[in-house]
């Protein structure tokens, strides 16, 4: 049985229309600068009794979250071994049966999970710029530590992988929010275990790249984004208005600011836009966790002048599916600007 999502017999007519016509390139190589390395930050020294260098720490942290949107941490606490042990078991769990990872999804993830937690494609894909070649089990952190089901290695990893990243991207928030001055429990009462989740990602072999996205281009709808990816690399980023491709490194995770904080720290700290691109020959392997608080959290910013008007977590994920749904893309902060 074969593991491959059907993406030639489901997308056969935007393929063919791809074929029979003299499309531009979606992904314009000369846009793409150099491989470049993200701001890498060593938060071990959080953990010291070094007050001067816990305070570097924390201003890297918000310079590159102001600068760049975007920044990778190394001795994040992480073993490695979980690390590898995650990639493993990811690798296993996509190279089973398509059938089965689209009727048992949760039976493989040693999990109990409400719904089908696989996905793949882009159901609402018009065109191919709106496609993403990618399949995926969306995974609600809430499922992860209250599971019934029997567990397996799969599950275990997850539960050690997700506990650890959950806790840092909480450090992380609140660094952000001292230095606008804040001060609260904003964090802790609104971004729970289950208003979180995680997402693994696979990127098979496209046999169109530069023609098809492995993800679209977007930012992310939440506070922060946690990222493990493999070595193969393939992520891009706007940087200085200019697309750069961010260079693999095996020791650290990568991080990145949501839609959620830009409007929450009123455009101090950025979301910046994202994509994945195909390879033709390699598969692509990610893990990502997404720290996103209740949907009746009301998002506001912290000061005056608003740059947005005042908005729930709901009310943003909502405009989000409309515009997806009838544009075939995300339109995101400017739907709330003031």
């Amino acid at each position: 049985m074969d593991s491959e999502p059907p993406f030639q017999e489901a997308y056969k007519s935007l393929l063919k229309e791809q074929e029979n016509s003299i499309a531009v390139k979606l992904i314009d190589d000369e846009e793409v600068v150099e491989e470049c390395e993200v701001p890498v930050i060593d938060i071990s020294r959080l953990n010291g009794r070094n007050e001067t260098e816990k305070e570097e720490c924390k201003k890297e942290i918000t310079r590159a979250s102001v600068e760049w949107g975007f920044f990778q941490t190394v001795n994040h606490g992480i073993p490695q071994d979980v690390l590898q042990r995650m990639q493993r078991e990811q690798v296993k769990l996509f190279r089973q049966p398509f059938e089965k990872k689209t009727g048992e999804g949760d039976k493989l993830l040693g999990l109990s999970v409400a719904g089908n937690s696989y996905r793949w494609g882009t159901p609402t894909a018009t065109c191919l710029k709106q496609l993403s070649w990618t399949e995926a089990f969306h995974i609600p952190i809430t499922d992860v530590f209250t599971s019934s089901a029997q567990p397996n290695r799969l599950s275990l990893t997850i539960k050690e992988f997700a506990a650890t990243v959950s806790s840092l991207a909480h450090i992380i928030a609140e660094i952000l929010a001292e230095n606008l001055g804040l001060k609260s429990a904003f964090f802790t009462e609104n971004c729970l275990p289950n208003t979180c989740y995680l997402r693994m990602n696979r990127y098979p072999p496209c046999p169109l790249p530069c023609k098809v996205f492995g993800l679209m281009p977007h930012t992310d709808s939440d506070f922060l984004t946690i990222l493990y990816q493999d070595q193969v690399g393939g992520l891009q980023l706007v940087k200085d208005g200019r697309w750069v491709t961010v260079k693999p490194n095996p020791e650290a995770l990568i991080i990145n600011i949501g839609d959620l904080f830009q409007a929450w720290s009123n455009d101090v700290y950025k979301s910046v836009k994202h994509r994945v691109v195909t390879n033709g020959r390699v598969e692509r392997f990610s893990v990502a966790y997404f720290f996103c608080p209740s949907y009746d959290t009301i998002i506001q910013s912290y000061r005056e002048p608003r740059v947005y008007k005042k908005f729930s977590f709901r009310e943003y994920r909502e405009q989000v599916q409309v515009d997806v749904r009838t544009t075939g893309n995300k339109v995101g902060l400017p739907r709330f600007l003031l």
